[in-house]
């Protein structure tokens, strides 16, 4: 890894003295969505349906968590396992939590075979989050089965300044956060610290606290050459007294990690036309459980246990472009490796036990994309050949086209096809114990389409979209206890399933007021339920798959009034859904009733900040207003009602 590393390294730098011909600028980003191809390109010429928020917008309503943010996008579902802090999963248009590729300035996140923990996810220094529904697995390999979350850092352009902020609220919560910005298009920085802590919602052993420091350097030695250096790094503790039912129990167990995330991009312009990016991102994941014994007392069952994992992805991508007129066309190389180690241990009345693994695999990824724009049609393809040290070399690909119709005020038309893969887990492959890994599991795959149509209303002031998308998931990995001997494998490619449904959105502002509503219809249905043949099993031949609410509806209005004064609130309701009550055995199927939430906030700018005079702003956010009552997963309650009061001081700018 590192001698091909260097070699990339070595191949950008001999191009960078070159003489090539200078161009006023070769990369354009401002305005333009990156995630969704290879190049950056325009909100209109993207065949798929994209939401892009504003990290600065999100902030100013009193949201801290990115989590919270990603609940108002149509298509996704977002799940805690109860208090804050707790795991928080992502579903996509249906598909399984591991199937959304998550990025944090282009350096990937999700464990290896896709899992990701949202819990830690904070928004202080974040410029955008950009969501792209659809597979990307053409682009971006495996994990981008139903679509790819980036989250992007601040650049730090325009005159210094920096801002210190604190919130208190319900449960305990005292949080803070400092950040700092300035610079040009030539050179500038970010940085961002913040701390988040809450007692939790539980009677007792329920604090959660994240600490993160982020931040983002860029460089541009001259006309043709970009250098981008981003870096994140947290610790987050939470502690939960809950077992797997969700009975409050335990007095001292608790989970911990340490999490780095370190990316460097750099680009330069060979001449009209062409231009080579190098991506070079490691993101790494120390943390555990740990369970002591409670007491002398204590000697029954499994009375103590710990965990400790260490994990790390990193790659380097090389790509050129070549532009001509209006088309551009991709072709790059990724090498990855993946690494994990782990060491379990537990004491139980039979005695003592330990475990210990070791995996590791490469991956080497060669991609093509063309996109393109020529009068009233835009489109888009790609293809991506994955040649996996454990499962072999596997094709995906990806069309799509935009047109527009009537002219520039009338309705776009997008439609789009694709394909995705998600490799197993180290884990899945190699367990040992009371599950034994199959190393020859293939990926789980899926192939999705959608159309959609958007249309302004009012002039420019409205935008509805619409769209329509149908995903089949295939070999999908399970798990069974029941194998044909005690050395055959638990797990196998056995399941199938299915997705569709429909999204629509309405945003827009008139003067100082804004709105967006939102409504996502799906229908999800297990196709073939593999080893599963009871309604209590995970895939329940026929049925919904789990969490995934059929209805799902929000509304978010807010104003800009005199004197610095800011309203806004929103409204969700989550539907009806299955799950699994793990309080029985074996487990049992549940439907989680519907839920809406109700949440409020206010800002007053008491003073502007002007010379060495500093700006004030004082704030009040409140969640779940009315009280209620709800689960997201079955037996672990979420929180109720909370009233937070902040105060941000801002200097310069």
């Amino acid at each position: 890894m590192k001698r091909s590393t260097g070699a990339l390294g070595a191949l950008f730098l001999l191009v960078l003295p070159g003489a090539v011909s200078a161009q006023e600028n070769p990369f354009p980003i401002e305005g333009l969505v990156v995630t969704a191809s290879a190049t950056p390109r325009p909100l209109a010429a993207l065949a798929s349906d994209v939401t892009v928020l504003d990290g600065a917008a999100l902030r100013a309503r009193g949201l801290v968590r990115v989590e919270d943010a990603l609940r108002q996008v149509p298509g996704l579902t977002v799940v805690q396992n109860g208090s804050m802090g707790s795991t928080v999963s992502l579903f996509m248009r249906g598909g399984e939590s591991d199937y959304v590729l998550v990025l944090v300035d282009g350096v990937q996140v999700n464990q290896p075979g896709g899992a990701f923990d949202l819990s830690n996810l904070t928004l202080d220094n974040v410029a955008r989050i950009e969501v792209v529904r659809g597979p990307r697995s053409a682009l971006y390999g495996s994990g981008a089965v139903a679509g790819v979350v980036q989250i992007i850092t601040r650049d730090g352009r325009g005159p210094a300044r920096a801002a210190l902020a604190t919130r208190v609220g319900s449960f305990g919560r005292q949080d803070w956060s400092l950040d700092a910005s300035g610079g040009s298009d030539r050179t500038g920085y970010s940085v961002g610290l913040s701390r988040v802590h809450t007692k939790g919602i539980l009677p007792f052993n329920n604090s959660y606290t994240d600490d993160v420091a982020s931040g983002a350097f860029h460089l541009a030695p001259d006309a043709r050459t970009r250098m981008r250096f981003t870096a994140r790094l947290s610790h987050h503790t939470y502690h939960f007294p809950t077992d797997g039912s969700g009975n409050v129990v335990d007095r001292n167990s608790f989970t911990y990690g340490h999490e780095s995330t370190l990316g460097l991009q750099a680009d330069r312009a060979l001449g009209r036309g062409l231009d080579v990016q190098l991506d070079l991102g490691t993101h790494g994941v120390n943390g555990g459980t740990d369970d002591a014994q409670d007491g002398p007392a204590d000697t029954v069952g499994v009375y103590a246990s710990s965990s400790v994992d260490h994990m790390r992805r990193s790659s380097a991508d090389v790509r050129g472009n070549v532009r001509m007129g209006g088309l551009v066309a991709t072709v790059g190389w990724e090498l990855e490796r993946e690494s994990d180690r782990s060491v379990t241990k537990s004491s139980s009345d039979y005695g003592s036990s330990s475990d210990r693994s070791q995996d590791s695999r490469w991956n080497r990824g060669y991609y093509a994309q063309v996109t393109g724009s020529r009068r009233w049609l835009s489109y888009d393809g790609g293809a991506r050949l994955e040649d996996n040290q454990r499962f072999g070399r596997l094709w995906t690909w990806q069309v799509g086209g935009v047109a527009r119709v009537m002219g520039a005020a009338g309705p776009r038309l997008r439609a789009s096809l694709g394909t995705g893969i998600k490799e197993p887990t180290f884990y899945e492959n190699f367990a040992t114990g009371f599950a034994r890994g199959n190393p020859n599991l293939e990926p789980e795959r899926s192939r999705s389409w959608e159309v959609g149509l958007d249309q302004r209303l009012m002039g420019e002031d409205l935008v509805l979209r619409g769209t329509y998308f149908d995903q089949d998931f295939r070999d999908l990995i399970q798990y069974t206890a029941t194998t044909p001997s005690p050395e055959s494998p638990s797990f196998y490619n056995v399941a199938r399933a299915r997705a569709r449904g429909v999204e629509l959105a309405l945003e827009g502002s008139a003067g100082p007021v804004w709105g967006s509503a939102s409504w996502t219809w799906l229908a999800t249905h297990v196709v073939n339920p593999g080893v599963g043949s009871g309604p209590g099993d995970e895939f329940a031949p026929g049925g919904a798959l789990l969490r995934r609410p059929r209805h799902s509806a929000s509304l978010e209005m807010g104003a800009t009034l005199g004197g610095g004064v800011a309203l806004g609130g929103a409204v969700n309701v989550v539907g009806a859904r299955a799950d699994r009550d793990f309080a029985t055995y074996p487990a049992t199927r549940v439907t989680l009733p519907r839920y809406t939430l109700v949440s409020l906030e206010a800002s007053w700018n008491v003073d502007q900040a002007a010379g060495r005079r500093p700006g004030v702003e004082i704030s009040v956010r409140g969640d779940n207003l009315l009280n209620r009552s709800y689960e997201e997963v079955v037996g672990f309650p979420a929180p109720g009602r909370a009233v937070y009061v902040g105060a941000r001081v801002t200097l310069g700018g």
